[in-house]
């Protein structure tokens, strides 16, 4: 089922998330069917629990390539629940960033080069991945929404953060809207 995508300003968004107790549970499942469903009609790199207001340390993303980065690499799709993630090395990149939750504006976001992440998935299975590049970039967008951050609150230059229409009147970025 598609759900209502919380926008920026809702407190909701700013709390931090509980961890799943329970996995290979109806509700567990159709919470995260539901995220599937609102991320591929909203054109997402990923979704978090937290974003169709379940208060759940659960995101989703990935599964091929995104309408709305058209020029990143695919990431593998993944449901990833209770997540660790751990900076390999100290190196940061900078790329420009939207959000679901945030829809029409794009900033300049700094993350990790590399990272490896850890968590379960639905049935309860240990994940342990390396990740670099996009693929990094949107695990970590994804779980800062589990800790109650919006990309906004990373972006460091605030003029490299604005209307996608107006920082991109040529199109070259697709509209998060």
């Amino acid at each position: 089922m598609i759900r209502d995508v919380l926008r920026m300003g809702d407190p909701r968004l700013l709390r931090v998330s509980r961890p799943v107790e329970a996995f290979g549970t109806p509700e567990l499942a159709a919470l995260i069917a539901d995220l599937r469903d609102t991320m591929r009609h909203m054109s997402g790199a990923g979704i978090a629990a937290p974003q169709i207001g379940v208060d759940l340390r659960v995101v989703i993303f990935g599964g091929g390539l995104s309408p709305r980065y058209p020029d990143a690499s695919a990431v593998p799709d993944t449901v990833l629940i209770n997540p660790v993630l751990t900076p390999v090395g100290e190196d940061e990149e900078g790329g420009w960033e939207g959000c679901l939750s945030v829809p029409g504006l794009r900033g300049w976001v700094s993350r990790w080069t590399q990272l490896r992440y850890t968590g379960f998935d639905e049935r309860g299975e240990l994940i342990d991945r390396l990740a670099s590049g996009f693929h990094a970039r949107v695990v970590q967008h994804e779980c800062d929404h589990l800790d109650g951050i919006l990309y906004p609150m990373r972006v460091r230059d605030f003029s490299r953060f604005g209307f996608t229409d107006v920082l991109f009147p040529d199109g070259s970025v697709a509209a998060d809207d």
